[in-house]
């Protein structure tokens, strides 16, 4: 097969959680452990990061990945899921994996995949490990796919756990409460390896202090901590936290003997663009108008980005909104503002909701628009409409965002 046959196959040959939901979800990592083993468990031969969270983990692995290589480590750094590009899931030093590395993979494991029914994301986590170890990284930066203690990513021992936040997202895999899904995200913690949390509320506090007490593992709430004066490229106001969150588990590694200077903290936020390649966090991608996206996809994501965009100096706003169909339209829809012009649109995978039902439920919300069969034609449509004082506002979902960058 060639590059585009074979990720043809990775897609189509067993469910992808990101494509197509529910049908994709595993309930334990044996599959994982059984590819780990298949490939002599390549994570055993580098050291790593481990990153969960319901916002912001993609964010503060990128923002590791970029410290740790202006500090002159060689550094992997897998997340999930992809804007463009699947192998933007897998870097070394800000270069994607080559093609080539993603044919031979498949090529030399594919009836060991295709006999063990091993999912997209099982496949992709195996491929990862597996580059890092050929490509002998100092460290690498595991960015968890979906909640923590059943992820494909669990196999790892890591130098630090980090768990950014605890949010209602997919709640149908990870439990309807804070403390259902926190007890989820607590699954990384590992016996006597520390862990950062970046932000708590009193029921998730309280499960991250019992899970790391049973596993002996020092904690550290980045909240409580007095951290400031580090300035990033990444513009979102709700970076803040983010990058307090980061800089707590650089403080650990500091202390374990990792060489990271003050310097080389500083540096690696102000260029984790550039560093790493990251897109769609609070990305403005032309002035006049001017037009930000940004990936927020949660209550609790799209709260801070929708109110900084209401800060945004502009005359009329426009909004691009398509979401998937396993959304809670209910908890988000309020956050949006009424004074806009909405141009509705569905995302290009299986489970895009469609954009005239989409519009339909946001008449309750006093949203109002139109509705276009693509993104790039409600993203055409918008800027035809906007002067060049207005802003548009391109997001509700990581594969709306996708389609514009």
């Amino acid at each position: 097969m060639n590059y585009p046959e074979t990720i043809a196959w990775l897609f189509k040959q067993l469910p992808m959680y990101q494509r197509v939901g529910k049908t994709a979800f595993k309930k334990d990592l044996s599959n994982t452990l059984k590819l780990s083993k298949h490939l002599s468990n390549p994570e055993q031969n580098f050291k790593s990061i481990h990153v969960a969270g319901t916002n912001g983990k993609g964010s503060v692995s990128h923002m590791l990945a970029s410290v740790l290589q202006e500090a002159g480590y060689k550094v992997g750094l897998y997340t999930s899921p992809h804007l463009k590009d699947f192998r933007e899931r897998i870097k070394v030093n800000g270069q994607m994996i080559s093609e080539e590395e993603v044919i031979s993979f498949v090529k030399n494991n594919q009836s060991f995949l295709e006999e063990n029914k091993l999912s997209f994301f099982e496949m992709t986590v195996g491929l990862a490990f597996h580059y890092f170890s050929n490509q002998t990284v100092d460290i690498a930066v595991i960015e968890v796919g979906l909640g923590g203690r059943l992820d494909s990513t669990n196999i790892i021992t890591p130098e630090v756990s980090v768990i950014t936040n605890i949010g209602f997202d997919h709640t149908a895999f990870l439990g309807t409460t804070y403390t259902e899904i926190a007890s989820e995200k607590a699954g990384i913690i590992k016996p006597n390896i520390p862990v950062v949390i970046g932000e708590t509320v009193p029921d998730t506090k309280k499960v991250f202090q019992k899970i790391a007490s049973e596993k002996n593992a020092s904690i550290t709430f980045a909240e409580m901590e007095t951290i400031s004066g580090y300035e990033s490229d990444l513009k979102g106001v709700y970076q803040k936290k983010n990058k307090k969150t980061a800089v707590c588990a650089l403080k650990l590694l500091q202390k374990n003997c990792w060489h990271i200077s003050e310097e080389h903290i500083r540096n690696g936020l102000l260029n984790t663009v550039k560093n790493t390649g990251l897109q769609g966090r609070y990305q403005t991608l032309q002035e006049s108008p001017r037009v930000i996206c940004d990936t927020a996809h949660n209550k609790e994501g799209l709260e801070l980005v929708l109110q900084q965009v209401q800060e945004e100096p502009y005359e009329d706003l426009h909004i691009v909104l398509g979401v998937v169909n396993d959304k809670d339209l209910d908890s988000i829809l309020p956050l949006f503002p009424t004074q806009a012009t909405y141009y509705f649109c569905k995302p290009d995978v299986p489970r895009g909701l469609e954009a005239s039902i989409l519009a339909k439920t946001t008449k309750e919300f006093e949203l109002t628009g139109m509705t276009f069969n693509s993104i790039n034609k409600a993203y055409a449509s918008a800027l035809e409409n906007a002067s060049e004082n207005d802003l548009i506002y391109i997001g509700g979902s990581t594969f709306t965002v996708a389609e514009v960058v």
